[in-house]
């Protein structure tokens, strides 16, 4: 049986070649350019693709954060330092004005969360900077709902996604032509797996924040999810925090990001780890559990 560990790079040499087709028709098709940088693996590698892509010249793409007030610390300062390290435009809207402004309201109770509110931060954002791109970090085997994305995904005026209206991309020609107040998000990685992600992270050894890997903080267990805890989530009278060696798989907002129960302290262990769960990249994550339909719900008004 072949090692998760030996890797084809042949395959992964095409999936970055690919990758840098799209954002290279990125840029030439769109003026107001942004990554939407959430300081995960994905939106990290995303700017490193951005970064081989152009050079030697610096990439055309600002980055753009939608900070929930609720984030690792850990990201926030890799995002900073990784901005600072390229040289590169860091745009950083906040959900806490969409609240003190009106726009979006404060869920209240045990599952509060403000994931969701992160959509209209985000519309708000594009709106604002005139984005006519944004470019992400989702891949088709994340969720069902990703799945249905193609690489160039349509926005209307309301910023609102149609699964069931979506423009063919035969022989990866790729139509961004829109009209005022659409806007385009695009997937350069659709096609990669979570295994290849991890992999192309060791080949080109690229810097992750340390959540990724094994160390040890507060957490408590709510429905089979380990959660990672802070003094702003509200426990159930049977929940305990209780201190555990864990890491993350990704990386959002502290109230719905899962972490995993691990000792794996270096890449090459974080992928034998990943090649041998049978739960998925998603599965820990908790903000997916509140219907069958939370992902696409959320992507048809705005979401990622």
């Amino acid at each position: 049986m072949k090692s998760a560990l030996q890797i084809n790079n042949e395959h992964l040499k095409e999936l970055e070649d690919e990758a840098i087709y799209v954002m290279r028709e990125v840029a030439a098709q769109f003026e107001k350019k942004v990554i939407l940088f959430s300081g995960g693996k994905d939106s990290i590698v995303l700017v490193h693709l951005a970064k081989k892509a152009f050079w030697p010249a610096r990439m055309p793409f600002s980055l753009l954060h939608i900070d929930t007030g609720h984030n690792f610390e850990e990201t926030l300062t890799f995002r900073d330092d990784l901005a600072r390290e390229l040289n590169v435009e860091l745009l950083v809207r906040y959900v806490q004005d969409s609240i003190d402004n009106g726009r979006v309201s404060e869920e209240k109770g045990i599952n509060a969360s403000r994931n969701k509110a992160q959509s209209v931060t985000l519309l708000d954002a594009i709106e604002e900077l005139n984005i006519d791109v944004a470019i992400g970090g989702g891949r088709r085997d994340e969720e069902k709902a990703r799945a249905k994305e193609r690489f160039f995904s349509h926005r209307n005026e309301f910023g609102h996604w149609d699964p069931k209206n979506q423009r063919p991309e035969l022989w990866n020609i790729f139509n961004g032509r829109k009209n005022v107040g659409e806007h385009f998000r695009v997937f350069p990685i659709s096609n990669w797996t979570e295994l290849d992600v991890w992999q192309y992270i060791l080949n080109e050894k690229i810097k992750l924040p340390s959540l990724y890997y094994s160390h040890r903080r507060p957490v408590f267990r709510r429905n089979d999810v380990y959660l990672a805890w802070a003094p702003f989530m509200q426990l159930k009278p049977n929940e305990e925090v209780f201190e555990a060696d864990v890491r993350c798989r990704t990386i959002g907002d502290i109230t719905c990001t899962g972490v995993s129960l691990s000792v794996a302290n270096t890449l090459e262990e974080v992928i034998s780890e990943i090649a041998a769960t049978r739960v998925t990249e998603r599965g820990g994550r908790y903000d997916d559990r509140r219907s069958e339909a939370a992902m696409e719900d959320r992507k048809k008004v705005g979401y990622f």
